[in-house]
């Protein structure tokens, strides 16, 4: 389903931005592909990879995280993936790989709202990102292709957001676990992620929260303008900075000088091609490192964009996956696929 602010958005286009500007309202590089974003060599591997997460769906829907084993969070990010695509429940080449996906998210939606399968450690990870797809879900289909699924969409993805609401601690954070006593700024965009999905699929979500989760994610900011895991001290690293950055602009911040001087932290630490960042939490780093550059829009976007698609398209095994040493070849794959598919611009979450 196209919104009307979606084909709005697609038709307002984008303002140029000079080097040296910052990023801004109406400077972000969505809905405005440029002449070469995509092109024949990332369609190709794109492919490969979507045929490579189909082949290994379990008959349940999920997909396996390795050590982790079903998990609801590597499911919603495959699902994701292929709705980078355009597929959708009943739509597309991998219809039915998402509708299976949505049904293990929807199986294991508990009364609370937690959204976790058995034996799921750090459950707050995997509900973000399975709260994320169903914002994504319900945003795109209106829940789905039948009512009753619909209906179901619709009371799970309020349940989760009013667990996210209430989890949420006085530092303004959430951690692994579904209570509010600590806080870390990887879990935090996980929800801040998923709160601003859902409310763009019409869902009612409190402002308070998600102000008071910028107040937690400006305290976790260095003074080299990356960000550090825990509001109460430590180093600046890459990935967790990216995810810093991304939270602002998903809590609906566009200029700040927080988000310029973590966008320059990032251009000096991990710029692909350039720096040989850690590889540790390189997927993760990525996902959130390439949302950023997006939102940004501008020089942020036309220099990062090309050279981590270059990266990620060498980087990419002979059977079409990536690996992640940390969760595994699904959870790789899923990522990267979401990367290398920005510039199709067709998820809700990736428009303002």
């Amino acid at each position: 389903m196209v919104t009307a602010s979606a084909v709005l958005a697609a038709l307002a286009g984008v303002l140029p931005v000079s080097a040296g500007e910052p990023a801004g309202p109406g400077r972000s590089a969505q809905n405005n592909s440029a002449e070469g974003e995509i092109t024949p060599e990332l369609d190709a591997a794109v492919a490969r990879g979507l045929a490579y997460l189909a082949a290994h769906q379990d008959e349940d829907g999920s997909f396996d995280g390795g050590r982790f084993g079903k998990n609801v969070a590597i499911t919603a990010l495959a699902c994701i993936a292929f709705m980078a695509d355009g597929n959708l429940p009943g739509r597309g080449l991998y219809a039915d790989q998402v509708s299976r996906g949505l049904d293990f998210i929807l199986d294991n939606c508990t009364e609370s709202g937690l959204i976790a399968a058995e034996g799921a450690h750090g459950p707050m990870y995997g509900h973000g990102f399975a709260t994320l797809f169903l914002g994504e879900v319900y945003g795109m289909t209106g829940g789905g292709v039948d009512t009753a699924r619909s209906a179901r969409v619709h009371e799970s993805l309020v349940r989760a957001v009013r667990l996210i609401e209430r989890t949420q601690n006085d530092e303004g954070g959430w951690r692994y676990n579904p209570v509010p006593y600590d806080a870390d700024v990887s879990v935090t965009i996980c929800q801040v992620m998923a709160l601003r999905s859902a409310r763009n699929a019409g869902i009612e979500v409190d402002k308070s929260v998600i102000d008071r989760a910028v107040d937690y994610a400006r305290r976790c900011q260095n003074v080299d303008g990356g960000f550090r895991y825990q509001a109460s001290g430590g180093s600046s690293a890459w990935p967790r900075s990216a995810g810093g950055v991304a939270t602002l602009f998903y809590a609906g911040i566009y200029e700040d000088t927080a988000i310029n001087s973590g966008l320059s932290y990032l251009e000096r630490t991990a710029m692909p091609g350039q720096v040989r960042g850690s590889k540790a939490h390189y997927a993760y780093g990525q996902y959130y490192a390439v949302q950023a550059m997006y939102l940004a829009g501008g020089r942020h976007w036309a220099e990062w964009w090309p050279a981590v698609r270059s990266e990620l398209i060498a980087d990419q095994a002979d059977d079409g996956g990536w690996e992640d040493r940390t969760a595994g070849p699904n959870y790789g794959t899923a990522m990267m696929l979401i990367v290398l598919q920005m510039p199709k611009r067709y998820l809700p979450i990736f428009q303002k």
